[in-house]
């Protein structure tokens, strides 16, 4: 009985030092290493939702979003209440899927087992980017005015709940908390770009524009998730995106100048660029002669923002801008990182 024991205990050590070793290489950015020590605690229990989850939330940071949801479902089957699970599952339903019902029924499911007010208002948060991706402003507001009013010092909150005011139109409300975001963690990234977006509301172009420096700064200091493509793969993305654009479109960008870039550079972005930008067309032609632009800026950090990169988001974000520049039309709205601000912020 004993050695039986000791065997029982042996193999949930390792159980635990798997899992553990797998959070701790995605910390370090280390998906593909991550992926190795969740597969070999899978082997040890693959019945454990902890060992689910982890799968999960890899494979969702892998950009395989699908596999991540089946791994969720799994480790929620195994474990009604286990909310963390609820909300990264909501988190991969908003971003990348889309599926802004699914996100919904997720987080009400998870709420009927919160009892903290952060974790609470972490859910709710959640709840409240699925309305604003349906395009239902009312029904967000009805749940952002649910979110418990004091609250811990939580800067990632205080940046989501400044973000979604902003986005229902109320940057008065929304800029003081993301101030206060900032004041708690300097280097938060969004809620620099969220209080730009405010001062440009109210047309404040140079405090906009120094807000949006600090975001691209603070994004270089904190540094990017792992690429889930090559440059080469993503360089062929581009060329077949190229080739997508609208055929009317084709003569103003055809033999331009593709440049790749993560970020757009400080000295755009200082003359009132927005730093997140998708894509940006320089090296146009002047009044009176043919549309033309002699290069075409990608930046794929920010295309990544938006879910994998695919030759259709990079076509459409090509042709807004030419739309924006040589035919007035309203410049791309990108979508913002929603997943990021809204998602799991026990570590912030």
């Amino acid at each position: 009985i004993t050695a039986g024991r000791y065997r029982a205990g042996s193999r949930m050590n390792q159980l635990s030092a798997h899992i553990d070793r797998a959070w701790d290489r995605m910390s370090a950015g280390d998906a593909e290493g991550a992926l190795r020590s969740a597969e070999k605690a899978a082997e040890l229990d693959r019945d454990s939702p902890e060992v689910q989850n982890l799968l999960g939330y890899v494979h969702a940071a892998s950009g395989h979003a699908e596999k991540a949801i089946e791994h969720y479902k799994q480790a929620i089957e195994l474990d009604e209440s286990f909310v963390e699970a609820m909300l990264n599952a909501s988190e991969v339903l908003l971003h990348p899927l889309h599926d802004w019902d699914g996100a919904i029924s997720m987080v009400d499911s998870a709420l009927e087992w919160i009892e903290d007010e952060t974790e609470l208002a972490d859910a709710l948060l959640l709840k409240v980017d699925a309305f604003l991706g349906k395009g239902d402003k009312a029904g967000a507001e009805a749940v952002l005015k649910r979110i418990p009013k004091k609250l811990p010092d939580n800067p990632g909150i205080d940046t989501a709940l400044g973000r979604a005011w902003y986005e229902l139109g109320n940057a008065a409300v929304a800029e003081p908390l993301l101030e206060r975001a900032i004041k708690g963690e300097p280097l938060m990234a969004d809620a620099h770009y969220y209080l730009g977006l405010c001062r440009e509301s109210r047309k404040d172009m140079a405090g906009m524009a120094v807000a949006f420096l600090h975001a691209r700064d603070a994004e270089l200091k904190q540094g990017f998730a792992p690429s889930t493509l090559s440059q080469e793969d993503f360089e062929a993305i581009i060329r077949d995106a190229m080739q997508s654009v609208p055929e009317e479109f084709g003569p103003i960008i055809d033999g331009a100048f593709v440049i790749v870039s993560d970020v757009p550079g400080a000295e755009v972005v200082a003359e009132g660029v927005d730093p997140r930008i998708p894509v940006l067309l320089d090296g146009l032609s002047v009044e009176g002669e043919p549309h033309k632009a002699s290069r075409i800026f990608v930046y794929r950090r920010n295309i990544e923002r938006m879910g994998m990169p695919s030759k259709d988001d990079i076509a459409r974000a090509i042709t807004e801008e030419i739309r924006h520049l040589f035919f007035g039309a309203v410049p791309l709205v990108d979508e913002r990182p929603t997943a990021e601000l809204f998602g799991h912020m026990e570590n912030l």
